[in-house]
């Protein structure tokens, strides 16, 4: 058994988990957001039923998403600690800032947009929302930073064989986070809007008593999940040029690698300094899964005209197609982190230096240990989704109105 192999599976199995509950989470709050704005500003109850049936799935997968991202977090110190020594003062940077501006801030307005329902005044409520909403992507920007230093290392020198950050400026103009920032952004949106129309798929295909309000969420689904693929695909795109400035080994072998390689033959060594083929195995089919996604352009005549809806043959095709944007998110992430290996960081520390020095039986028995916690929030995130989206809108538990107090069996008599 190889450390440094199950330390990487571990790893991409933890994240893999975790991600899916971040784009469903990013996804389904930015329309929730659109869903209360429009209840405050026309007062319709049919957008409160909405709120409050959507934010319930919502909420669901946000706090088992919590767990996953605790357990993820674990990694660093225990799989790759020589990640953690050698760029921990700059990879940490915007980690820090994700955790104690971002993620606080939105759990803190979350919890108080859960319980201030029916105690709050409408407009207080919904700015609630929006600030979970802000805070939200503002913690998927500063993971994006992150991620971006480890792509392409920009604003940092190393002294004492430990890097330093010098340029903060130079960590918010990186390269590789502007269109990849954007990418994730849309995936997310995309996921939301898929799994918005599908469920609203499913109730229609079953005729279910709540109808009218189905309709008006598959359309919004299927509205959003057009636009979304749009961006997605130019924001993927995007990212193949300008061939050469940000990681010329990862798509091809041309001059700029090839003196690269060159480089790191001499600094670090002779060895394979070219990505692992599965990176273009998983970008090829995530092309063709965005490809497919395309058509969902040609479910918009469900927009219009309700004798399409009752066809159910494009409900069918809108729900079988809910598992697509998942496998393309972990596809993408695939062609993105294997598509920077040998390096952690990318032309400045190995993978095999990243890892902690630990035997492998220990490194196996923490990836089985993981692995099934992992895989037991993922499970029990998906029946709570099914289970509850199940129900129907008809008065789900979230924003539910307080009982009245009751009156007593036996009221004692008045004094004279």
């Amino acid at each position: 058994m190889d450390t440094l192999l199950l330390a990487r599976l571990q790893f991409a199995t933890t994240t893999s988990i975790h991600f899916l509950f971040v784009v469903v989470t990013l996804g389904l709050v930015t329309l929730l957001v659109g869903m209360q704005t429009a209840w405050v500003l026309t007062g319709n109850p049919k957008w409160e039923r909405l709120t409050r049936y959507w934010g319930q799935l919502y909420v669901i997968n946000y706090v088992l998403g919590i767990a996953t991202g605790i357990v993820m977090e674990f990694q660093f110190g225990l799989n790759w600690s020589g990640l953690s020594r050698y760029v921990g003062n700059v990879f940490g940077a915007p980690l820090a800032i994700e955790t104690l501006v971002a993620f606080f801030l939105e759990s803190t307005f979350l919890g108080m947009w859960i319980f201030g329902w029916h105690r709050l005044r409408k407009g207080v409520h919904l700015a609630l929302l929006w600030g979970v909403a802000l805070t939200a992507y503002a913690s998927a920007f500063w993971i994006m930073v992150a991620n971006s230093w480890l792509q392409h290392p920009v604003g940092y020198e190393v002294r004492d064989g430990i890097a330093h950050l010098t340029d903060f400026g130079a960590l918010l103009t990186n390269p590789s986070l502007g269109m990849a920032f954007g990418h994730v952004v849309s995936a997310a949106l995309l996921v939301g809007g898929m799994l918005m129309a599908a469920v609203s798929a499913w109730h229609l295909i079953r005729r279910t008593p709540d109808f009218a309000l189905f309709r008006t969420s598959l359309r919004i689904g299927v509205v959003t999940s057009a636009l979304a693929i749009t961006l997605v695909q130019g924001f993927g795109f995007a990212q193949f040029g300008p061939v050469g400035e940000v990681q010329p080994t990862k798509f091809g072998q041309g001059p700029e690698a090839q003196a690269l390689i060159a480089e790191w033959t001499t600094r670090f060594g002779p060895g394979d300094y070219t990505p692992p083929v599965l990176a273009s195995v998983g970008l090829g089919f995530m092309i063709l899964i965005g490809f497919t996604l395309g058509c969902v352009w040609f479910l918009l005549p469900l927009l219009f005209r309700d004798w399409i809806i009752r066809l159910r043959f494009p409900l069918w095709l809108v729900l079988l197609a809910l598992p697509l944007p998942f496998v393309a998110v972990i596809l993408g992430w695939i062609s993105r982190e294997v598509g920077r290996q040998p390096w952690v960081a990318y032309g400045l520390l190995p993978t095999e230096q990243a890892v902690s020095p630990v035997g492998a039986p220990v490194m196996l028995a923490s990836l089985i240990g993981f692995s099934l916690l992992l895989g037991t929030l993922a499970v029990t995130n998906w029946v709570l989704l099914a289970r509850h989206a199940a129900r129907g809108a008809t008065d789900p538990a979230l924003g539910r109105p307080p009982a009245p107090p009751s009156e007593p069996a036996h009221p004692e008599p008045a004094l004279v």
